[in-house]
């Protein structure tokens, strides 16, 4: 009976993965019938403690996409689903888990997925949040001298951090933004 049962459960897995039955299956299968496509998992702003992954680096990170064009698929290899196709060299993304040469990471909005390793830098950058201009200043205090406003949505480079203050590049102009307007760094991360 036992073998019988260990066949059974064999059978129902092959016709899963072959037969398109499961999950994956189905979303294919509608999205091929003009149903409505499945949107890509997103997840809260991650708040957890860093703890090593699978490479001995730190989780959560911050990395950045290393190309202009990076595919965000439902798991981690080839054969999942393309959910995302980012179109932004340097965005900057946070790892949050890993899986042999696979990055799971969430985006600024939140959207979370699967990247091959070898897609993402460990250059640091930022991307500059809301609806406002935002102040580049000379220094990290908000009385110090505006060297630029920078528009939402432009992403620069990140040198270093001291509180609640961060030292950027952006467009050529080097400043001071308030690590409140820019997604790239975790809440107390130190850069030097």
């Amino acid at each position: 009976m036992t073998a019988l049962r260990g066949f059974t459960l064999l059978a129902l897995a092959t016709a899963l993965l072959i037969g398109g039955a499961g999950p994956l299956g189905a979303q294919q299968e509608g999205q091929q019938q003009g149903q409505q496509e499945v949107q890509p998992e997103v997840l809260p702003e991650s708040r957890s403690v860093e703890r090593p992954g699978r490479t001995g680096l730190p989780l959560p990170r911050f990395v950045s996409l290393a190309s202009g064009e990076i595919n965000l698929r439902a798991g981690p290899g080839r054969q999942y689903p393309i959910e995302v196709v980012y179109r932004r060299q340097s965005m900057p993304v946070e790892v949050i888990d890993e899986f042999e040469n696979w990055r799971r990471i969430r985006d600024w909005e939140g959207t979370v997925g699967w990247v091959h390793g070898s897609l993402l830098s460990g250059r640091r950058t930022l991307r500059v949040l809301g609806e406002e201009l935002v102040a580049l200043r000379r220094a990290p205090r908000e009385d110090a001298p505006l060297v630029a406003q920078v528009e939402p949505g432009v992403i620069g480079e990140l040198e270093r951090c001291d509180g609640g203050w961060c030292q950027a590049t952006l467009g050529g102009f080097e400043g001071w933004l308030r690590r409140q307007d820019f997604y790239g760094t975790l809440p107390k991360e130190s850069l030097n």
